[in-house]
């Protein structure tokens, strides 16, 4: 399995498509070094804390649009 290190450096959009949220996003991707064995077999997502709070906003405007599209009866913990 290849590993990357992530580094987003922009966030341009958010939006939700068919059931998924695309973001437009401006990022940096290099391969990851493993040093051995104990290596974490994991990619990284480096985000600035300004840029994840602004994320999160976001995803949270888009769970909410998605959201208003289900009838009342099928919104998660809402009766």
């Amino acid at each position: 399995m290849k590993t990357y290190d992530i580094e987003l450096q922009r966030l341009k959009s958010a939006r939700h498509n068919k059931g998924l949220i695309e973001l437009g996003v401006d990022v940096l991707v290099q391969p990851r070094q493993t040093k051995g064995e104990d290596a974490a077999t994991t990619s990284c997502l480096s985000i600035p804390v300004d840029d994840a709070r602004t994320l999160l906003i976001l995803l949270k405007q888009q769970i909410t649009e998605i959201d208003k599209l289900n009838p009342r009866s099928r919104r998660s913990g809402r009766c």
